[in-house]
């Protein structure tokens, strides 16, 4: 999708600090974190809600987040994945996107991310 943020950066037209990358996903660091780690991982496929995507799309971004998670970070103490779907769920870029959450003892979910 031409007008997407997230598409433009997967295309390399906007820049981005990439944690992770695969044929089909790709995770990067968050703009505007609110945890000491905040990255966002996306499918290359454009979908615009969970709704959207395939089962199979959503799969492999939670495989994306296992790989990296384990090969990149201490996930002794937990981290949190969460995805906004929609206007009234906080969404700001419709392009289906997952944030993970951790480096610090996270508040009670709810923040408005």
């Amino acid at each position: 999708m031409k007008d997407c943020l997230f598409c433009k950066i997967f295309s390399g037209d906007i820049p981005a600090s990439k944690i992770y990358e695969s044929e089909k996903v790709i995770g990067f660091k968050d703009l505007y974190p609110q945890a000491k780690i905040h990255h966002l991982f996306i499918h290359k496929n454009h979908s615009s809600s969970v709704q959207e995507m395939k089962p199979s799309e959503v799969a492999e971004i939670f495989s994306a987040i296992h790989e990296w998670s384990l090969k990149e970070m201490n996930i002794k103490n937990g981290f949190r994945i969460v995805t906004n779907s929609g206007l009234d769920a906080g969404q700001s870029v419709f392009h289906t996107h997952f944030h993970l959450l951790g480096g610090e003892q996270l508040g009670r979910f709810g923040t408005g991310l």
